[in-house]
């Protein structure tokens, strides 16, 4: 007798023996002992769940000798030829090569004669969205009132493709794809009927292979066992399959949350040539991102992964920023249409890895004001009366700026006292408010104005003196920036002010001069104790200088 491969061997023969399917076969059963079984059936679900499994049993639970009953006996003879393949009564069709609307009225003209001695004559059609138009259309009548003694069990893996008439005539059940753990479980308990010794890491990889398909994953698991005699080693499932190795997924997600590229690309590398596919390693790198998300955000119940796994990614992210593995998981999920398309994926996922390794740790909140209340204490210890800590609250949106009252621009800029409270009779005060306004609005504006001061106030003009060159005294004479420079100062004013810009132009020496004087107050800046006390801390670097006049 030829071997009979596991995936037939230990096909369910009951709805109890069926894996992680309860909703279903719980809902069939009820069904059956109430005889309220309906005429057509409809199963759904991804490859491998037991579509054609679960119509199998309930065609033998229907024409079992002590049925219908949910239990078939499994000894009769109806039952026997069900499980066997060659039931008179129980017709399997394949959807794919037996499309045509011939094969369809050869069906129907069958289906009008009675069972040779079963109770009912039960057609199951696998691949049923297979079927063209016209042999949907010759089914529709037939399948809406047929005979007492027909059932149609259907089976597919694409109910979008059945017509909405056919689909409207079923009873449908959505088969779900199986849980990692419970293909596990299930491998396990077969290796253990067949007396081989394999280990769970090995079956948690072929499990994850098998993407869902107890099919698949016992396919899997028989040409493994094939290539190995006794013992199954995990390496030699690994390569025997050309599968990753789930250490080597956790060591470049290492890689990447360190910033090691060399450790990284040397991981990448060392995959390609084992020969494995690239596309499904990127995939396999996403996915366990992903779960990793999930797990630092204690939602560990959905990572589709046993136990151990989820034991190992626990202590992988302790201490890891959220920010950090979302930034990398947004990344690679933003460049994933770009491997599955490419010509040369390892080019590209190299390239990828690079770019990641720029991806700096994200600072909490919390860390954060901790960081500042250390460098608080250390400018109070520098020089205590230069400095007051006081946390302000974020700054309003800038197209709100210019609608608020001078009173209430004074009070969000902390012009809370009334000492300090701006008078239109200071127009030094007056200017040095109106460039704050300016600056959240109009960054540009504020450039041009670096070094410029109010020279005369009177009730409906003030004057501006700026110099520079002759290229920024035009500009600050268009129309648009004089108008935002008069709403400015007629905003803080609380009346309407009209600006007036007093051009002095630099010529190149006076220019050199002054730029000049600005780099040396940079450097400055860029060497006070303070500054560098604030990048120790944060350990940062110093992007721009800004002087204020």
């Amino acid at each position: 007798m030829s071997y009979l491969v596991l995936a037939r061997k230990y096909r369910p023969q009951t709805f109890e023996e069926v894996v992680k399917q309860e909703h279903v076969t719980k809902t069939l059963a009820n069904s059956i002992k109430a005889e309220r079984v309906a005429h057509a059936i409809l199963f759904t679900g991804t490859r491998g769940t037991g579509k054609t499994t679960i119509a199998r049993i309930l065609a033998k639970a229907m024409n079992c000798k002590q049925g219908p009953a949910p239990i078939p006996c499994n000894q009769c003879r109806s039952c026997k030829e069900i499980t066997r393949g060659y039931s008179p009564d129980v017709i399997e069709i394949d959807g794919a090569s037996n499309n045509r609307v011939e094969n369809i009225r050869e069906l129907i003209d069958n289906a009008k004669y009675m069972p040779s001695h079963s109770k009912f004559k039960i057609y199951i059609i696998d691949e049923v969205h297979m079927l063209s138009a016209s042999a949907f259309n010759a089914l529709l009548k037939t399948l809406e009132e047929p005979p007492a003694h027909i059932l149609f069990f259907f089976a597919t893996t694409e109910p979008r493709k059945i017509p909405i008439t056919i689909l409207s005539r079923c009873q449908r059940h959505d088969l779900r794809r199986i849980d990692t753990p419970s293909i596990i479980k299930h491998l396990a308990f077969i290796s253990e009927k067949e007396k081989i010794e394999i280990s769970e890491e090995s079956l948690s990889m072929i499990a994850r292979e098998g993407s869902g398909s107890i099919r698949d994953s016992l396919s899997l698991l028989d040409h493994v066992i094939s290539g190995c005699s006794g013992k199954v080693l995990h390496q030699t499932a690994l390569d025997i399959l050309v599968a990753v190795d789930r250490k080597i997924v956790f060591s470049l997600s290492e890689a990447l949350i360190d910033s090691d590229i060399k450790k990284a690309l040397s991981i990448l590398n060392e995959v390609y040539l084992r020969g494995s596919d690239i596309k499904i390693f990127y995939k396999e790198i996403l996915s366990h991102f992903r779960d990793l998300i999930l797990i630092s955000m204690e939602k560990s119940d959905l990572v589709d992964a046993p136990a151990s796994e989820i034991e190992i990614m626990i202590k992988s992210i302790k201490e890891k920023p959220f920010g950090m593995l979302n930034r990398i998981f947004e990344f690679l999920l933003k460049e994933e249409a770009a491997i599955n398309f490419s010509n040369n994926p390892k080019l590209l996922f190299e390239t990828i890895l690079i770019r990641l390794t720029y991806v700096k740790p994200v600072m909490s909140v919390d860390n954060l004001i901790q960081k500042l209340d250390l460098l608080y204490d250390k400018t109070q210890a520098l020089k205590p009366e230069a400095f007051e800590y006081k946390r302000q609250k974020p700054a309003e949106p800038e197209e709100n700026l210019l609608k608020e009252t001078p009173a209430e621009y004074n009070e969000k800029q902390g012009y809370e006292n009334k000492k300090e409270t701006i008078s239109i009779n200071s127009k030094e005060e007056l200017w040095k408010s109106a460039l704050k306004l300016i600056e959240k609005n109009s960054p540009a504006t504020a450039s041009h104005l670096e070094g410029s001061f109010p020279t005369q106030l009177s009730d409906d003009t003030i004057k501006i003196e700026a110099s520079a060159n002759k290229v920024v005294i035009d500009r600050l004479n268009l129309k648009k920036n004089l108008g935002i420079i008069s709403k400015a100062v007629s905003k803080i004013a609380g009346k309407k002010l009209k600006a007036l810009i007093d051009g002095k132009i630099l010529n190149d020496k006076q220019n050199g001069a002054k730029n000049s004087n600005k780099k040396e107050l940079e450097n400055k800046a860029l060497n006070h104790r303070l500054v560098q006390e604030a990048m120790e801390i944060f350990d940062g670097r110093l992007k721009s200088v800004k002087i204020l006049k």
